[in-house]
């Protein structure tokens, strides 16, 4: 009765909150978010998993965070208070800490439905956080030398005032290393009495921390620390919320993997060293030089992965440097445990490689000059995944703008170890969005055929061109390759009427112009795919070059085996990460009520007709289609303002 009747009342609580409170202060009543509210609360208060498709716009955040503040109100006796939340990215994690929560709190607190504010908290990894004892040592460091600059020395004394390293402006990748946290923090540091790294650890745990936010990597760590039986890493907690839930296998595959760069046997020899272990680090040095040797290949544009082939020479090889690296482990008199530990690891992904182990997907990854990584992926992440996470009983809330493909959950269950999991709900909230009025969905003509001595680069820069044109810049350009991406950018930089920008790995910089400018086109792969917000006018044009296919790499091809055909294969895992990636890439077209787009897709097996016609539509909202120029001209012209065409 107990259950039932805190069920009723934290439903009735969500009703007024979303139906009364928030709208006076500003925030639209949407009834696919009070839907969603409701079935989060009924997960949490029945002992469930759930698994929450959330369409843009639906406001996923403030649904979850009211369910989980109710459930904290109206939980039963004895069951503990904090809810744990986990996310991908530090900027929805700074939003949840500094904007919902505060202004979620002010609101219920006004109203009585809260009696003291909520008190939420950011867990990060110990490497995130500044220790005072290497920090004065540092700053003794600095203050007699002529090379640091100003700035590197104005960045490291503001570190005063903060203990997370991630609060601080300018400071430097090198100097960070040098002032974080150690991974082992040793008992007879002077420091460690008034160390404020140790009291936010203390806080972070204590009664009065209603809220805890961490990455996917850390809750991971945290659930593999309590299975091994090992001191926990968050403070004991009940409802587990996971957004950007999509991810999640992704930071598994991290976590419950290995990887050593043949590079780090460098930085071991030099810990060696440091410890007058001459002989050792020589023997070391011999043991690294001989697998790059054997592992080694031609620099090349771009990094790549292949799957490991055994070789009796790479086996007599690995065979060594494992037994060398687990003599330097027991050298524990010598060396910090630290590094004795680090050579027990390594020695065990060795092992793995020189004994093939069935239970790993065993491949190497090479940087541009040619540098192994030997990488060991695990086979069994989702039944890890079930045992680490769902087993522990709690209930949990598994959330993301794009988590079901196709309209279905089978891809997510499977990776997500809840394949079989009789606790597991499903829930969809589609998007409030009008997509049928301010979406255009453009197609390419099967009957449109190319001039024969048109190469495929040119024939795209066309298509763009074309569409650049009849929308009047604006545009997005997604690709799945920067060599596309470079080969077309190189074909229209001189010819397009709007400022071109390109985001290249890892430039930021060409987003921030794009944004500033008004009718930009900005071409962009890989990470401008999901996770950045171009809202109003400033994409009104979205063209995706080809259909995000994932990649095929080892650990893929090693899946691959697990299904009777290809067929079949493409099917339940190809499509699927195919829809779930076009989900996200079309999402960057409309992000408010009011957004206007035209969303165009190139790729021929996206046409009428094609090969993968019915899954691309099934992947998106609804909304009108078009083959015609024409039509976009007319879209773009009915649905704009006179200032959207000034130059």
């Amino acid at each position: 009765m107990e259950k039932t009747s805190s069920l009723g009342k934290a439903h009735t609580d969500a009703e007024r909150i979303f139906r009364t409170l928030l709208p006076a202060h500003g925030l639209a009543i949407r009834q696919a978010q009070i839907e969603l509210c409701h079935e989060m609360l009924v997960a949490m208060f029945s002992g469930r998993v759930s698994l929450c498709d959330a369409g843009v716009g639906i406001g996923k955040t403030h649904a979850y965070l009211v369910a989980g503040i109710l459930w904290q109100k109206h939980r039963p006796r004895g069951l503990p208070q904090t809810l744990t939340i986990s996310t991908s990215s530090v900027a929805l994690q700074n939003a949840i800490t500094k904007e919902y929560l505060p202004t979620l709190s002010r609101i219920l607190a006004e109203d009585g439905l809260l009696a003291k504010p909520i008190h939420a908290v950011i867990r990060k990894g110990r490497e995130r956080y500044v220790c005072d004892w290497r920090l004065m040592q540092r700053l003794k460091q600095i203050t007699v030398s002529e090379r640091i600059s100003p700035t590197r020395k104005a960045a490291l004394k503001q570190l005063g005032r903060f203990v997370d390293l991630d609060e601080a402006a300018g400071l430097s990748g090198y100097d960070r290393a040098r002032v974080c946290v150690p991974e082992v923090c040793p008992q007879s540091c002077p420091m460690r009495e008034i160390c404020r790294y140790q009291e936010f650890l203390k806080q972070a745990k204590s009664e009065g921390i209603d809220v805890q936010i961490c990455n996917h990597n850390y809750l991971l760590a945290d659930a593999m620390h309590r299975q091994q039986g090992m001191r926990p890493l968050l403070k004991d907690y009940r409802i587990l919320i996971v957004d950007e839930a999509h991810k999640l296998p992704d930071a598994a595959r991290q976590m419950y993997g290995q990887a050593v760069s043949l590079t780090e046997l460098k930085q071991m020899e030099a810990a060696l060293k440091a410890k007058h272990l001459f002989k050792a680090a020589r023997g070391l040095a011999d043991a690294g030089n001989s697998l790059i040797s054997l592992f080694k290949r031609e620099p090349k544009k771009t990094s790549q992965e292949e799957a490991f082939v055994m070789t009796e020479e790479r086996a007599a090889a690995l065979d060594a440097i494992c037994r060398l690296l687990h003599s330097l482990a027991r050298s524990s008199v010598v060396l910090p445990h630290i590094v004795c530990r680090q050579f027990e690891k390594m020695a065990h992904l060795f092992a793995d490689f020189r004994d093939e182990s069935p239970e790993k997907v065993l491949y190497i990854q090479y940087d541009r000059a040619g540098m192994p990584t030997l990488c060991a992926a695990s086979r069994k992440l989702p039944q890890q995944l079930t045992r680490d996470l769902w087993l522990s009983g709690n209930p949990a809330i598994l959330t993301s703008g794009t988590l079901a493909a196709g309209g279905s959950f089978a891809r997510p269950r499977q990776m997500l170890g809840l394949e079989r999991f009789a606790q597991c709900r499903e829930f969809t909230a589609h998007s409030p969005f009008d997509y049928p009025h301010n979406m255009l969905l453009y197609l390419l003509s099967r009957r449109e055929r190319s001039d024969q001595s048109e190469t495929e680069t040119a024939l795209f820069a066309r298509q763009i061109q074309e569409l650049i044109a009849a929308a009047h810049g604006h545009a997005l350009v997604l690709f799945t390759s920067y060599t596309m991406m470079s080969a077309i950018f190189r074909e229209l930089k001189d010819t397009l009427s709007y400022p071109l920008f390109a985001a290249w790995r890892g430039n930021q910089q060409a987003v921030r112009q794009f944004k500033q400018a008004r009718n930009a086109v900005l071409f962009a792969a890989g990470p401008c795919w999901e996770g950045i917000d171009f809202p109003g006018d400033m994409v009104s044009l979205l063209i995706l070059a080809r259909l995000p296919f994932p990649v095929p790499n080892p650990v893929s091809e090693a899946e691959r085996e697990q299904y009777p055909d290809l067929q079949a294969y493409i099917r339940a895992v190809v499509i699927p990460e195919m829809q779930t990636k076009l989900r996200q890439g079309v999402g960057r077209a409309i992000r408010t009520e009011t957004d206007t787009c035209v969303v165009a897709i190139l790729d021929r097996r996206a046409a009428p007709g094609g090969k993968y016609h019915a899954e691309v539509k099934d992947a998106l909202p609804p909304c009108p289609v078009t083959g015609r120029i024409q039509d976009v001209r007319q879209f773009i012209r009915v649905r704009k303002g006179p200032e959207y065409f000034l130059q």
